[in-house]
């Protein structure tokens, strides 16, 4: 049997990092010391991933130092446009090289050599070795080094990789040859590399070119046979041509050598390595890298370059030992064990850290237990349940703490009378208004014991609330704050239940000695992480929020969330058959406009109709896999030339609508209540924003008129009832206006002037009466986009207006307005400072890239800087307006009910009788809630749906 050739895999380090650090780019990773982990995660991600997939005999990451010094001295504008490297991007490089140091993976770099000439050199070299080479990487540019025995293995847009050999780079580029590639990049040029090109030659005119004179030198030979404008730029700038065929080609003569023992894998240093991302705080790569070095994770992956019959490396591993022996890793020899993460954790767990957990027996157990309990100032509890689901799941037990390594757990039968029993000796405890509560989600719990009717009364600390203030960026599950901030790793819920699916086990299932343990162990964190959190409250300034807002608002939500809204299925079925109508006319027209059917919900298909068939733009967006990109802001921005892509978009937005809302609602319609019942997060949105889930109702498009109606499915409770939707008019104007001391602004608000109106008058300069629509229109658009930063180019797609025009609106807008625009520049000098920007109320909102030196990120966050003071602000005084209003609620034991909370809308179930009383009250809370030098201003609307309220 002949041997398999070996493979080689050769990393282009930067492709990666700056692929997985802009993949973070709108959600980025930040741990506790405020340190954005994005590209170090990321790259690691990647890496950690071939290794899975591909089980590589040899491996290397080859950086750039210096650039190309050569390249340069050829021209000197070589990369000369391009931004500065993201200061996080710059600051990752150390970790990820000592990473790769503990990983033993080598790292090839050489002065004043980029890494594609790196790998050319030892791609080739390598080839001639014997050997297979996959080049890492997602840049085109490698594909002219592609060949019998050097492919190109790229990284896919959505996950997953793609090899390129000689048939892919020649149905690509459409060359006979991959060294055409070189001619193609020549022709086309390179704007990130500033490689200058032919001027007037793109994609298709250089394929052109190639099949028809083979080469660059060929087509400047042959420039007789051109024609007009192409013959005269093609002559005039031969040597231009020439000049950027060199400074595209891949160098192959780089100092340095491929000796295969270097590149050979070999165990890593796993303890160094688990260290590393400890101290960095990844826990699920944590996992990720030891599946991928060992047996058990490498079985399972296909290995998709080699042959079958064929034997490999990873066949002399030894095999797996018998149980109890652990698990020995990929490179066989010294039967080390990699069997869990915990195995290299310096974090502590419940094996090796003293603790007293006790499960309190029936009787008199339960008594002198009680009687403890009452006599606690603050107690932490958390209760396990049969489901996630609060409105379905039973307790099966509650765990109670309050000293570090103490706690007990009081279990609950199934019968739910004999459960009743023992949660009715546990009331006097629930409603002490002296004792603290203390839980990690607490609003759960709440749901789950309002079941047995138990309300939780006295003050609350929920540490999952207290860490969004202090760290919102981060996640906030309790595993996450145990190993960050007490180095200490919980006993996961599926070592007791096993993952999700049908063979997962209910709590009730598990043994009582281990259901204690588990629980005990929550509840004893919990306690620990409320004593670190409580601190840092005070040391941030934040406790006033955590007290006044988060605490009082997580009740309000989960009686809001218990109490659900009224669903009207008949009609919902009615606007499904309707929107079925809809998205058949629409399909039909779309077929007839592109003269044939194809699969309009397929991006690939539509975007050969669009832009292959059709030709709709000259020079169309591509996805970074080579397909057309239809991305809903391409489509966008040539609707308004294009009546096929206008449809389009018509098209998937019903067929959205449909599926998300009209079909989907239904079905999330809780059988024991008959009423949706909508999740609100606290701790999603770092602006302070509540997010909805399970259904998310904030999203409701109510743009369209087939949008709009799936807001009239929601009803109120009965005939004795009617909705109520009080909305803030323009509250983020108003606070931007009061907080910039816009004087003009805020006289056209005091004055109840339409303030649209008003701006139109100003920067168009014509009276308020004589403004036109789409001059109101415009002004508009600038009003709530200059919140967010819009720019000439941003206001021009959403406008009729030129980019030009766009550009003198902005312009005139920031004269009229001087005051407004000076108070964002301070905002963002605040930001520089400080490393944050605050609402009116003081919550924060970190902003790590504000004193980057890429101009992207520092413009994100120069656009944060503005925005989050102004949205979180209006996100502030709606929760004190909730607030305020579900105290009055209760106070007056009023029938009326809280239901719906949507950004800046509220919407309530008003018992009719008291109507007249609910009216006063709801605008007046919301109008008052926090008082600024300009009006609140809240319209209330009634209606036998929500559609006819709002």
């Amino acid at each position: 049997m002949q041997e398999q050739k070996k493979r080689l895999f050769l990393v282009d380090a930067y492709a990666l990092i700056f692929r997985g650090y802009y993949a973070f780019i709108k959600n980025p990773r930040i741990n506790s010391k405020g340190q954005n982990t994005s590209a170090i995660m990321g790259f690691m991600n990647s890496l950690i991933d071939v290794v899975k997939r591909e089980r590589p005999d040899h491996l290397a990451v080859c950086f750039d130092k210096g650039g190309s010094v050569d390249r340069v001295e050829m021209f000197e504008e070589y990369k000369a446009n391009r931004d500065e490297t993201p200061d996080d991007i710059r600051s990752a490089i150390p970790h990820i090289c000592e990473i790769l140091e503990a990983m033993k993976i080598p790292i090839i770099v050489k002065d004043g050599f980029e890494a594609d000439d790196v790998i050319g050199t030892l791609s080739k070299q390598a080839e001639k070795a014997g050997y297979t080479t996959f080049m890492v990487t997602p840049d085109k540019d490698f594909a002219q080094l592609v060949s019998e025995n050097i492919f190109m293995y790229r990284p896919v847009f959505g996950g997953g990789y793609e090899t390129w050999g000689i048939p892919e780079v020649q149905k690509k580029f459409e060359v006979e040859n991959p060294l055409q590639v070189i001619d193609y990049l020549g022709m086309m040029g390179d704007a990130s590399d500033n490689i200058p090109g032919l001027p007037g030659v793109g994609d298709k005119t250089a394929k052109k070119f190639i099949k028809q004179f083979g080469s660059m030198e060929g087509l400047l030979e042959n420039t007789d046979q051109l024609k007009g404008k192409m013959k005269e730029k093609v002559e005039a700038n031969g040597e231009l041509g020439l000049l950027s065929k060199k400074l595209a080609t891949i160098m192959l003569d780089v100092p340095v050598e491929f000796h295969e023992e270097d590149f050979e894998m070999c165990p890593p240093d796993t303890e160094k390595v688990m260290e590393i991302f400890e101290e960095l705080e990844f826990r699920r790569l944590k996992d990720n890298f030891l599946k991928a070095f060992s047996i058990e994770g490498m079985a399972s992956v296909g290995t998709s370059h080699q042959e079958p019959e064929k034997k490999s490396k990873a066949s002399s591993i030894k095999p797996a030992p018998s149980a109890g022996e652990g698990q020995f890793s990929l490179f066989g020899g010294n039967g080390e064990t990699t069997t869990t993460t915990e195995n290299y954790s310096s974090r502590k767990t419940i094996k090796d850290t003293e603790h007293f957990y006790q499960t309190i027996q029936p009787g008199m157990g339960t008594k002198l237990f009680i009687g403890n309990l009452m006599k606690q100032s603050s107690v932490c509890f958390d209760t396990e349940t049969t489901g996630l689901n609060p409105l379905t799941a039973a307790l099966v037990g509650i765990a109670f703490s309050w000293e570090t390594g103490k706690g007990f757990y009081l279990p609950f039968p199934e019968n739910k009378d004999e459960a009743q029993q023992i949660i009715e000796q546990l009331r006097p405890f629930f409603e002490a208004s002296e004792i603290e509560k203390v839980g990690q989600n607490l609003k759960y719990d709440i749901k789950v014991l309002a079941k047995y009717n138990i309300q939780v009364k006295g003050k609350l600390f929920d540490t999952m609330l207290a860490h969004y203030l202090i760290n919102p960026d981060m996640r906030h599950n309790m595993d996450v704050l145990a190993e960050t901030y007490l180095n200490y790793t919980p006993v996961s819920i599926t070592e007791l239940i096993g993952k999700k699916g049908k063979n997962q086990k209910s709590m009730r299932d598990v043994p009582l000695e281990e259901q204690t343990e588990y629980a005990v162990e929550d509840a004893d964190i919990t306690l620990q992480l409320k004593e670190h959190f409580a601190a840092e409250l005070k040391d941030s300034d934040l406790q006033t929020l955590f007290d006044d807002i988060e605490i009082p608002l997580l009740r309000v939500l989960a009686a809001m969330e218990l109490e659900g809204i009224n669903l009207d299925e008949q009609f919902l079925n009615s606007l499904s058959g309707d929107l079925e109508t809809d998205i058949a006319t629409l399909e039909k027209r779309i077929y007839e406009e592109a003269g044939e059917e194809f699969n309009i919900a397929s991006p690939k298909q539509l975007g050969e109709i669009l832009f292959g068939k059709l030709k709709l733009v000259d020079k169309p967006k591509k996805t970074k896999t080579g397909q057309y990109s239809t991305a809903e802001d391409v489509l966008s921005y040539l609707a308004k030339d294009h009546q096929i892509i206008n449809d389009v978009l018509e098209y998937r937005g019903l067929a959205k609508l449909k599926s998300t809302y009209v079909d989907a609602l239904p079905t999330q319609v809780e059988p024991s209540t008959n009423r949706v019942h909508t999740d609100y997060m606290q701790t999603v949105a770092a602006t302070g924003r509540l997010s909805s889930n399970n259904p998310n109702l904030q999203n409701i498009p109510i743009r369209t008129e087939r949008g709009r109606q799936v807001r009239k499915a929601f009803v109120p409770k009965d005939e004795n009832y009617i909705l109520l939707a009080a909305d803030y008019s323009q509250i983020e104007l108003r606070i931007i206006a009061a907080l910039s001391e816009e004087t003009t602004m805020i006289e056209a608000f005091t004055n109840g002037e339409d303030i649209h109106a008003s701006t139109a008058g100003k920067v168009f300069n014509v009276p308020i009466e004589e403004v036109t629509r789409e001059q109101r229109s415009n002004a508009k658009t600038v009003n709530f986009g200059i919140i967010y930063g819009v720019s000439a180019f941003g206001l021009s797609n959403q406008t009729d207006l030129s980019r030009g025009e766009a550009k003198e609106l902005i312009d005139a807008y920031y004269e009229t307005y001087p005051k407004l625009k000076a108070y964002m520049g301070e905002l963002v000098d605040f930001a520089r400072e400080n490393g944050y920007v605050q609402t009116v109320l003081g919550r924060r909102r970190y902003l790590t890239g504000i004193n980057g030196s890429n101009a992207v990120v520092r413009g994100a966050a120069e656009r944060n800087a503005v925005n989050a003071p102004i949205q979180g602000s209006a996100a502030d005084i709606i929760k004190i307006a909730m607030i305020n209003i579900y105290n009055k609620l209760e106070i007056g034991n009023f029938k009326s009910k809280m239901l719906l909370q949507v950004h800046d809308e509220l919407v309530f179930d008003i018992y009719k009788p008291e109507l007249d009383e609910m009216k006063i009250l709801i605008k007046s809370e919301m109008e008052n809630a926090f008082k600024l030098s300009v009006p609140l201003d809240v319209e209330v609307g009634l209606g036998q749906d929500w559609l006819e309220a709002h």
